[in-house]
């Protein structure tokens, strides 16, 4: 689909680019096709200048709309009557775009284990292929958090001047042996299921939800789940806090697979923007955006100081940081604060 001829009349709409063109991969292999699943809010303007492309994190799909519900929407910082928002699903995730249960040309089977290790430099580059599909010759504002946000930084880079604002929420331009520590302790749990290996979708379903357990501990935070999972009453067994993370383990399975998560945490572990440019400093210093770095003070997983450390770098950096005891996740929830930080940003930089 060529939305140059639709923009007039799309105010939401999703569609599926396909590329049947051979993909190299920072890893030298090869994808001989891909496909994306993209969704689109509003109209463009005569001007061209209204777009706002939205990256998801590492559950999250390309309906910007219902996760991000606070931000995007009729009336919300980011009104579809005002701009052109656009989000896809990310390559490896398994909300309509190519991931380890697609059907790999090469063999007619689906890849399941045989599918390649991507980079958030593969993904970036998988959305610049679209942009350039969809003839979007300028992005106003890109916005992404947590892996959508590494994703962000590593396509900023790509896009120079085609790019106005970049907003990076709790991210940062490396990731840290923690952050691979804890995604290596959820790749265990799903290894430890006894059906992890196995050719079928729902391989590794149960240590998925192990997975997904250990990693809630590092969205959030102590005094977030003092605040919301404290039993009232003297107990020996049955706490609110052993039931919160069983059902939200439980929760991820009925939307999501082993094989993607277990894909897309590899990516987060790999991202490193100074990979092969001189290191991140250099790299963050060639960004031509402006960027606007936000951070978490109660993040446990993406320290404040890593968003820090990006607007020190950047050319035209400017950090804020959101307070809130929900930790990692705030950056989901606490709309007020980032409708102010973008609102300010936005005059600052008029």
């Amino acid at each position: 689909m060529n939305l140059k001829s639709q923009f007039a009349t799309i105010t939401m709409s999703q569609e599926l680019y396909h590329s049947n063109k051979p993909f190299e991969l920072e890893s030298g292999e090869i994808l001989p096709e891909f496909e994306l699943t993209y969704t689109t809010y509003g109209q463009i303007n005569e001007e061209r200048s209204n777009v706002i492309w939205v990256i998801h994190a590492l559950t999250g799909d390309s309906n910007a709309s219902d996760w991000w519900n606070g931000l995007i929407g009729e009336d919300k910082f980011f009104d579809p009557s005002q701009h052109f928002i656009i989000c896809a699903n990310l390559l490896g995730s398994c909300y309509g775009s190519t991931n380890p249960l697609s059907i790999n040309p090469s063999n007619g089977q689906p890849y399941y284990y045989d599918f390649p290790q991507v980079s958030t430099r593969d993904l970036a580059n998988s959305l610049e292929i679209l942009r350039e599909h969809l003839g979007i010759e300028k992005i106003h504002t890109l916005i992404g958090g947590s892996l959508g946000g590494q994703v962000g930084l590593e396509w900023a880079y790509l896009l120079g001047e085609r790019l106005s604002n970049a907003v990076i929420l709790a991210s940062t331009a490396k990731s840290s042996p923690w952050v691979i520590g804890l995604n290596e302790a959820q790749r265990m749990a799903i290894e430890s299921d006894q059906s992890w290996g196995e050719q079928k979708a729902e391989a590794g379903i149960k240590g998925l939800e192990a997975a997904r357990a250990i990693a809630m501990l590092s969205y959030r935070h102590p005094d977030d789940f003092q605040k919301k999972q404290l039993d009232s009453d003297e107990k020996l067994d049955g706490f609110r806090a052993s039931s919160y993370l069983r059902y939200q383990g439980h929760k991820i399975t009925k939307r999501f697979n082993a094989l993607s998560y277990w894909t897309l945490s590899k990516t987060m572990d790999s991202h490193d923007l100074g990979r092969g440019r001189g290191g991140v400093v250099k790299a963050i210093q060639e960004i031509k955006a402006r960027i606007l770095s936000i951070g978490v003070n109660s993040d446990l997983l993406f320290l404040s100081e890593e968003s820090r450390f990006i607007s020190q770098h950047a050319r035209k950096g400017t950090f804020k940081e959101i307070i809130s005891t929900a930790g990692h996740d705030a950056f989901l929830i606490e709309f007020e604060q980032l409708a102010y930080f973008l609102q300010s940003f936005y005059l600052e930089n008029k």
